[in-house]
């Protein structure tokens, strides 16, 4: 079969995979050295930034010294968890009808459909959309309005991704499961789900990390707070909000701050993702 090559056509061919290896390559180090550019910015400038105080101390007034961020890190805390709360059961639940059960239905259809649009949409819209029906109707900022924003970002992401997971399940493990006698719910939560859970715990982090850093929803939902306030009936201060504030500010203490609040999203994503690897690389060694 060698014979029979041609010549030109072999050395075009291995151009090409070369020319094609080459410019993957570049792409890839072109993206790893801003990845890095970004992150060494970020660690630079957010370990300088950290203190004692940062975590005990709420927000500064203008042109005061001092100060933390600790009513900013309890209400990102609270409107993030409320949000991954209400999401995660949706999501997932949503994702198993998909797959197990209506998958060829009309339903099934319009809600990919749905799921799509959301996932495209940008976070603007959808915080104006939670303003209209739930800020400008009640006449109020609230943290509830802002866990609403975000439970609508999130929602789609962990319904994808549990659909994408689930579909990877052979279907072997749900026709033995059958045999069995197990119904379908049964096997579709004890079986798939079970097979599936890490792809699932996956996209539920890609979840959080996605909505622990939106700004533009908080800012027609839950606006801001210089205050300590539990209370999510009420506006709250939230990381994301308060560092677009203090980065465009003219104080000095207040971009440090704002530094340090891009630090401290950056490296609890970072702990979520890290602890979840590890919790379920032992459960499946084990």
């Amino acid at each position: 079969m060698a014979s029979n090559m041609n010549p030109d056509l072999y050395r075009r061919r291995r151009l090409a995979n070369a020319w094609g290896m080459a410019t993957s390559m570049a792409a890839m180090a072109l993206g790893l050295a801003v990845l890095l550019w970004i992150l060494v910015v970020l660690f630079s400038n957010g370990f300088a930034a950290l203190d004692w105080n940062i975590l005990t101390r709420d927000t500064p007034a203008p042109g005061t010294e001092g100060g933390g961020l600790r009513n900013a890190i309890v209400g990102s805390a609270m409107m993030v968890g409320l949000a991954v709360l209400v999401a995660t059961p949706v999501g997932i639940f949503a994702g198993i009808y998909l797959t197990e059960f209506g998958d060829q239905s009309k339903t099934a259809e319009a809600t990919r459909f749905v799921t799509d649009i959301m996932l495209s949409a940008p976070s603007i819209v959808i915080g104006l959309f939670v303003y209209a029906i739930a800020v400008a109707t009640v006449g109020g900022f609230s943290g509830f309005a802002g866990s609403l924003a975000l439970t609508l970002i999130a929602v789609p992401v962990v319904m994808r991704t549990t659909e994408n997971m689930l579909r990877l399940v052979p279907g072997s493990l749900r026709e033995a499961a059958f045999a069995l006698g197990a119904p379908r719910w049964k096997v579709s939560l004890s079986v798939t789900l079970r097979a599936a859970r890490s792809g699932v715990i996956t996209g539920l982090l890609l979840a959080v990390a996605r909505i622990s850093g939106e700004t533009a929803p908080l800012l027609f939902t839950a606006l801001n707070n210089q205050f300590f306030n539990a209370d999510m009936s009420e506006p709250m201060a939230n990381l994301p909000v308060v560092i677009f504030q203090f980065a465009m500010s003219p104080y000095d203490n207040w971009i440090r701050l704002a530094w340090g609040g891009a630090l401290l999203i950056t490296l609890a994503v970072l702990l979520l993702n890290i602890i979840a690897r590890v919790f379920f690389r032992d459960r499946q060694s084990g």
